[in-house]
C-alpha cells in the first residue's frame, strides 16, 4: 500500500487501566483499538506510554517504583488517508464508548509510507 499526500492523524488519549466493557471478555483498550485497526486494514498505528499526565478528572498519574499498578497515560496514534479515517472513525468511537478519554483528528501531509523490506 502506498500513501502520500494529504492525510489525517488520529490520536486517542486514554489510561493504561482502561478496558473494553464486559465482565468476562474485557481486554485492554489499547489492544482492542489496535486489533480493530489492523483487521480494518488501516495503514498502521502505534501506542505509546507516557511517564505522566492528567485528564478530565485532573488527577496526575506518574510512573514511580512505589506504584507498580499505576494508570499511566497511553496515546494511540494512527495516520491514514482522510477517506479511510472517515470510514473507520465510527467503529473506533464505538470501542471507546463508555471508557472516557479524548479522540482528536488533524490534517497531515504524508511524505513517505513504506514497509521495511524483508519484514512483515
Amino acid at each position: 500500500m502506498e500513501i502520500t499526500g494529504r492525510g489525517m492523524r488520529v490520536r486517542v488519549y486514554f489510561g493504561e487501566r482502561d478496558h473494553t466493557p464486559g465482565r468476562f471478555l474485557a481486554k485492554p483498550l489499547w489492544s482492542a483499538l489496535l486489533e480493530y485497526l489492523r483487521r480494518a486494514e488501516a495503514a498502521g498505528a502505534t501506542v505509546t506510554r507516557g511517564i505522566a499526565g492528567y485528564g478530565a478528572h485532573s488527577r496526575i498519574h506518574t510512573a514511580s517504583l512505589a506504584d507498580l499498578s499505576s494508570d499511566l497515560p497511553l496515546i494511540l496514534e494512527w495516520v491514514d488517508t482522510q477517506e479511510r479515517v472517515e470510514q473507520l472513525l465510527p467503529g473506533l468511537s464505538a470501542i471507546l464508548e463508555g471508557t472516557g478519554g479524548l479522540l482528536t483528528t488533524d490534517p497531515v501531509e504524508i511524505r513517505r509510507y513504506e514497509a521495511h523490506e524483508g519484514r512483515e
